[in-house]
This record gives structure tokens, sequence and C-alpha cells, in this order.
């Protein structure tokens, strides 16, 4: 994955730091506290961003482990985490709250204030990850 715009650029992490920073307030906490969930989830997932725009010059933050896991964007209302492969994922907490009526992709809606089970988020997470590692997608 291309985590940087030259090879002399930003390393994937700090294009992710920036991006936090950028947001500010409740969606940069947000999306920073679900970066370390990820992180914590899986200690050698990579991370960047994709999709540079002139709409959004730093892009959208990207997590990856032998294949997309999961994107992270922030809009007004609501920080989301699309799941490349959600649809194929157990949800037993049911956090996917978005994009449902897809045949691949599921997300994670979440708006200010609103609380995330960080056990259920990590599974996920590592689900993902197995379903990548395993060269499989239902």
């Amino acid at each position: 994955m291309c985590t940087a715009n030259s090879i002399s650029g930003p390393s994937g992490a700090e294009l992710v730091d920036k991006r936090i920073a950028e947001l500010g307030g409740w969606r940069g906490e947000t999306l920073s506290r679900l970066r370390n969930l990820i992180k914590e989830a899986d200690p050698d997932v990579a991370e960047g961003c994709k999709w540079f725009k002139p709409s959004n010059p730093s892009g959208v933050p990207v997590w990856s482990h032998a294949g997309l896991i999961c994107t992270g964007e922030a809009y007004k209302s609501r920080v989301k985490l699309t799941f490349a492969k959600g649809a194929s994922l157990p949800d037993p907490a049911q956090l996917f709250n978005a994009s449902l009526e897809g045949k691949t992709r599921r997300a994670i809606d979440i708006g200010e204030g609103e609380a995330v089970d960080e056990c259920a988020f990590k599974a996920l997470i590592s689900a993902a990850v197995a379903l990548n590692t395993s060269g499989k997608a239902k």
C-alpha cells in the first residue's frame, strides 16, 4: 500500500496523525480512540491515508494487514469505520449499523458522545485480519 505521497514524504502513521489533528474535537478524539483499538487488536497493522483530493487533501485513513481492514472517515455528525469485507465477518455484538445492504462492506457510524464496545470492536479487527490472512473471502 502506498501510504505517502512520495518516497521522502511522511510515513503512513504521520499521515493518520495529521488527519486526526486536523479533525480535532470529538471527531478527532473518536478516530484516535478507534485507531488505538485497531493497533491493540493487531500490532502488525499497517496504516496510512489514501484517496487524496482537493476537498480532503489529507486523504482517508486506512488500516490494512494482508489486505484492507477498514477505512476511517469523518463527517459532520459521525465518524464512520468501513470494513472492506464486513459482510463476511461475524458481528455478534451488532456493531455494524451502516452499509448493511451491501454485499461486501459493512460500516460502523459513531456519533458524538456514542460509545463503542471496545472488546467487540477489537474482535472485528481480529476477524478481519484472520479473513485477510486466510486468503479467503466468503
